[in-house]
């Protein structure tokens, strides 16, 4: 199942919802209930399974290939990080599905420019917006093409809003697509 994500781009998707459920314990911890690919997403960011990142791509090309605009996409390229890892989990699914798909694979393409540290501790939007504001810059290499950012979770949108408002304006790309994997139950 697969959910329409709202924002400034053309299309948006996340796969699943992260978690079904979640419960705060007494110690002030969650125990949550997570979808498939909620739990897949959590074992590879925070167990650092490995193997999770081609059960995943798998989840997104499987998803891409019932879109009609997939055979029009000039490049793939994923959201920066906002914590460093030694193997960045978005970075790798992005890789995967770009080989598996035969589409280009661009790293190198965003550049994050600001410290926003991570957005996931911050719950008022505008102060996620005005963080994010300028953090990224881009070149025009995709100048009228059509550019699909990977990311694991959409929870507000305000970064995938802010990267699509730079490579629209900077980049002057044509289209910008998202799918991300997983968002939250709540849009906030």
């Amino acid at each position: 199942m697969s959910y329409t994500i709202k924002g400034n781009w053309k299309g948006g998707w996340a796969l699943d919802i992260h978690t079904t459920d979640s419960i705060k314990l007494p110690n002030g911890k969650f125990k949550n209930t997570y979808t498939d690919i909620g739990e897949s997403l959590n074992k590879l960011k925070y167990d650092n399974q490995y193997s999770e990142i081609d059960t995943l791509a798998k989840h997104v090309v499987t998803f891409l290939n019932t879109l009609m605009v997939t055979p029009y996409l000039h490049v793939i390229v994923p959201t920066p990080p906002s914590k460093q890892r030694r193997i960045q989990p978005v970075h790798e699914i992005a890789k995967k599905v770009s080989e598996k798909m035969n589409i280009p694979f661009d790293s190198n393409y965003v550049v994050k420019v600001k410290d926003t540290g991570q957005l996931k501790t911050i719950d008022n939007a505008q102060e996620r917006s005005n963080l994010l504001n300028n953090a990224f810059t881009v070149s025009d290499s995709y100048k009228h093409k059509k550019v699909l950012i990977i990311d694991d979770l959409f929870r507000s949108g305000s970064t995938l809003n802010e990267l699509t408002k730079t490579m629209y304006n900077s980049g002057k790309v044509n289209n910008v697509y998202v799918v991300t994997l997983t968002k939250t139950r709540v849009h906030r």
